[in-house]
């Protein structure tokens, strides 16, 4: 192939959505994967846009949900991620879960096939010359994030994420556990729920708080969590109702043996089409491995659990984006590189994907000789770039999801003005006028 005009480095949702809109825009782009030669503590393939840790990426409701909101967004301008996802669905009631297997070789395949992109597996360590996107992920290889230290001149922030275990469904009791979305959405199979009593729920907390983590490091001992992705068992910790009123509440949920909700309850939902493997959603935890399978296997249906995956816990990193990047996700320092994904502070799948997609489009338009305007900020798309490139305090950010927080506020009166459903119709409106604008 001809010498390739962009690099991007890195091959997660947000690279490979960078690398699609690059390509489709008829540039050439080498897609630098450092998987295949060297391992991260997190995946566990080297298929790009693996998925580490949960299968879902949350609501499908393009009429009152930002996530939602964001999803329309993305399928309507293209998106190789969205494709994918919808091709490799699994039932996940109102919520949108692939088979990650499937999904992240549908991906591979279409990014291998592509004839303007070439998939190499090497590790970079410095920051290109080149026109280039870093969409290395919060894993990024220690030589690369230091030299991305070293030209910022600011140091990199830092938290902790984990992930949460996949049970086998072949050792799931049915007996005790049933299936049921919250409030029935979806088609009744979407979930499957574990139901504890009041006796059983003390319990179980007090093994979580009593059970053996993971240790840290020095270094890593001042490192917060992200609160999207907290352990369970730090939750725990917060107060012991604090689980009821999350991961683990019980509204919605009727438990045919008694035709009540129980007092607390633990979901797990589909994993991969053939419906195999189950994740328990919410179940984040640094609890060491053989704590896991005692504590888990108290959970009521999942006595016999066998465990295709435990939990972990890992270090992501991020840079200090409404500093050091523009409105167009260029480093301000060295113009000729873009970040994405992750690496800026966005959190969640989806939000990683946009931002690459972003990334992406920006430079098919800059060398083009185009200036693309920026989505609009009352976009799902323009309220989470606006957050990333200036609109955050730098010495407060923190990861974020897309949310209606960010996106500026309806001047409406009226306790029942649908707000949500307001502004996700304006949303609508505003990027189908901004996507004629850039075609």
């Amino acid at each position: 192939m001809s010498s390739p005009i962009v690099h991007v480095i890195g091959g997660g949702l947000a690279g490979s959505e960078a690398a699609w809109q690059l390509a489709e825009a008829g540039i050439a782009v080498r897609l630098s994967e450092m998987r295949g030669v060297e391992e991260t503590p997190a995946h566990h393939t080297d298929s790009l846009a693996e998925l580490v840790c949960s299968n879902s990426f949350r609501s499908d409701d393009p009429d009152r949900n930002a996530v939602g909101v964001l999803h329309a967004e993305m399928r309507a301008l293209g998106s190789l991620i969205f494709a994918q996802a919808d091709i490799h669905k699994v039932p996940a009631g109102s919520a949108l879960a692939v088979d990650r297997d499937g999904f992240s070789e549908g991906v591979t395949r279409a990014i291998q096939d592509h004839p303007l992109i070439e998939v190499v597996r090497e590790r970079v360590d410095v920051l290109p010359d080149r026109p280039a996107i870093v969409a290395t992920g919060p894993l990024t290889a220690a030589p690369l994030a230091s030299a991305i230290a070293a030209e910022t001149g600011a140091d990199a922030l830092a938290f902790f994420d984990a992930i949460a275990p996949i049970v086998h469904h072949a050792s799931i009791d049915l007996e005790t556990a049933w299936y049921q979305s919250r409030w029935n959405k979806g088609d009744g199979h979407d979930y499957i729920n574990c139901p504890l009593n009041k006796e059983e729920y003390l319990a179980f907390h007090a093994a979580l708080i009593g059970g053996e983590k993971t240790e840290f490091r020095e270094w890593e001992k001042n490192t917060p969590y992200f609160e999207g992705c907290m352990p369970i068992e730090v939750m725990a910790e917060r107060g012991v109702d604090t689980l009821r009123f999350g991961p683990m509440k019980p509204v919605g949920l009727d438990d045919p043996r008694t035709g009540r909700w129980p007092y607390a309850a633990v979901q797990l939902r589909q994993d991969n089409a053939l419906g195999t493997l189950w994740n328990i959603v919410g179940f984040q935890t640094k609890l060491k491995h053989a704590e896991q399978v005692r504590i888990f296997r108290t959970i009521p249906g999942l006595q016999n659990a066998e465990f295709a995956r435990l939990g972990g816990l890992h270090r992501n990193t991020f840079i200090r984006s409404p500093d050091l990047l523009d409105e167009s996700l260029r480093l301000k320092s060295r113009p000729n590189v873009r970040f994405a994904g992750q690496i800026t502070g966005c959190e969640g799948y989806v939000e990683s994907s946009a931002i690459g997609m972003l990334a992406g489009r920006f430079w098919a338009a800059e060398l083009a000789g185009k200036a693309m305007p920026s989505p609009p900020p009352t976009t799902a798309l323009g309220a989470l770039l606006g957050h990333i490139t200036g609109g955050a305090d730098a010495a407060t950010y923190q990861p974020m999801n897309v949310n209606f927080g960010l996106f500026p506020p309806l001047d409406v009166r009226g306790k029942k003005a649908d707000r949500k459903a307001m502004m996700s119709a304006r949303a609508r409106e505003d990027l189908y006028r901004w996507r004629a604008q850039i075609a």
